[in-house]
């Protein structure tokens, strides 16, 4: 077990840029997956367990507030406990020595625990799309292709952050090693600092991070969405940000208790799509992030869900495009298909 954690903790990536989302223009649920009906969801009447979950704070977590709302009123049908962490590797441990059911965890991140516990880790849904924003104060960046010559402040060096923008200008025509310049910060804060003191500055950031950055900097603006231009390319794949993940024991231990939770799980991301106001007073509920800046931000997040033969579309598309920049970056090599949970 000591020697499958190491693996485990040395495979993840600092992921924090990665609880984010993003949409340049405001979506409600179907607009950002018209199939985002369950393929096999049905009315289960079977007897609930205590399922414990975790999330990270942001927007990876934030489609669960309604059902914890529930759950903490006894109107859920079965009973959840959430942990909220700051990191990745504050959950993975847990999750791997089977102290945590379920998880919701970036896309690669599933993988990488797929591939370095040898299955014992299956995705059951996505829960949200596109993360990334190309801000500045002037008008010069309108497109992808407008970025080269530029020098771009961003987080998340030899992680998914930098792989998705590289891949996004590869494919629009330029050479991301020549053709932009990159300057790595630690924190998003260092990028917002940058932002103040240079007008002229241009920053690959995430939302809720853009909309923090908005209330100190104005005229701050997103040119680019980084969601809108991969599905621009129409190649079968999508930016997924985050994914649930559960652990297979406790899967085939309780198929119907599981497709209970991803049909209540939908109808709480529906609710927060749906609901702002009332979904960003329960996001500060639950300490996933400030109520007003979940407020701004909401409208304008990927938060999403698929499940079965369309997630499975998804994610490996998008693990696939991760693993030509960089097969570490997914635990080495693409997941079998009993990586993807169908119920």
């Amino acid at each position: 077990m000591k020697k499958l954690l190491s693996l485990v903790l040395s495979s993840i990536l600092a992921l924090s840029f990665l609880t984010a989302c993003s949409s340049d223009t405001p979506q409600d649920s179907s607009q950002i997956n018209p199939n985002s009906q369950s393929e096999s969801s049905s009315v289960v009447d079977a007897e609930g367990v205590d399922i414990r979950i975790a999330g990270m704070k942001g927007p990876t977590s934030m489609g669960l507030v309604s059902l914890l709302d529930k759950s903490e009123k006894g109107e859920s049908k079965n009973n959840y406990t959430f942990t909220l962490a700051g990191a990745p590797d504050e959950i993975t441990p847990k999750l791997v020595k089977g102290e945590l059911d379920i998880a919701a965890v970036p896309a690669n991140l599933a993988s990488i625990l797929y591939n370095n516990t040898n299955g014992k880790i299956k995705v059951l849904a996505v829960n949200t799309l596109g993360v990334l924003y190309i801000v500045e104060q002037g008008e010069t960046v309108k497109n992808i292709a407008d970025l080269k010559g530029k020098t771009i402040y961003s987080t998340g060096k030899g992680t998914t952050p930098e792989y998705a923008l590289k891949y996004l200008l590869a494919q629009n025509g330029l050479d991301p090693e020549k053709d932009v310049t990159f300057e790595w910060k630690n924190e998003a804060t260092e990028i917002v600092a940058v932002l103040k003191n240079d007008p002229t500055a241009i920053a690959m950031l995430p939302q809720p991070y853009v909309t923090v950055a908005q209330t100190q900097i104005e005229g701050l603006k997103s040119s680019i969405s980084l969601n809108d231009e991969w599905n621009k390319l129409n190649n079968g794949s999508m930016l997924v940000t985050g994914v649930v993940v559960v652990r297979d024991e406790f899967a085939k231990e309780n198929p119907e208790q599981i497709a209970m939770f991803l049909d209540e799980y939908k109808n709480s991301i529906d609710y927060v799509n749906s609901n702002t106001d009332e979904a960003s007073a329960l996001i500060e509920q639950f300490d996933i992030f400030k109520g007003p800046v979940a407020k701004k931000a909401l409208p304008y997040c990927n938060i999403s869900f698929m499940e079965g033969s369309e997630m499975k579309s998804a994610v490996s598309g998008y693990l696939k495009t991760l693993f030509e920049q960089n097969p570490k970056s997914i635990g080495e090599k693409m997941p079998a298909d009993d990586f993807y949970y169908q119920r």
